[in-house]
């Protein structure tokens, strides 16, 4: 194998792995721009329902709690 090589195959990983972390955060900023961000109503409403969830699975643990 040439000895070029060599310091190409060990920098393999690491300029992978910085490309990868690059591009998910530029998928990220996309989804933001798309109206999906945290101050859109529709994640408020998501938000809520998932806080109503959130209660109703927790109300039955606050009732065994009480008991002990």
């Amino acid at each position: 194998m040439p000895q070029y090589l060599y310091p190409l195959l060990l920098l393999a990983c690491p300029i992978g792995m910085g490309l990868m972390m690059w591009f998910m955060t530029r998928g990220g900023l996309h989804a933001s721009r798309r109206g999906t961000s945290i101050g859109s109503p529709a994640a408020h409403s998501e938000l809520n329902e998932l806080r109503k969830e959130v209660a109703e699975f927790r109300a039955p643990q606050k009732d065994t709690r009480g008991s002990l």
